[in-house]
């Protein structure tokens, strides 16, 4: 063979063989977002039924805490 039908060959086989990146899309990031949104929604609210099923719902500054001198 002749360099250039091995380098022909060459070139052939690698296309052939290479892993191409996929692209990234709009749509993506939004699909991404989405299930972020949508797992940190899931995870509030389980958090919330567990507390309700405890039956110590959390509130935010029940009441002020005293401050403790040393």
């Amino acid at each position: 063979m002749s360099i250039l039908e091995i380098t022909l060959a060459s070139q052939i086989w690698a296309r052939r063989h290479e892993k191409r990146e996929p692209e990234f899309l709009e749509s993506d990031g939004l699909k991404i977002l989405q299930r972020v949104a949508f797992a940190f929604l899931a995870f509030t609210l389980l958090i919330a039924g567990l507390n309700m099923a405890a039956g110590r719902p959390q509130m935010l500054a029940q009441q002020s805490v005293p401050l403790t001198e040393r």
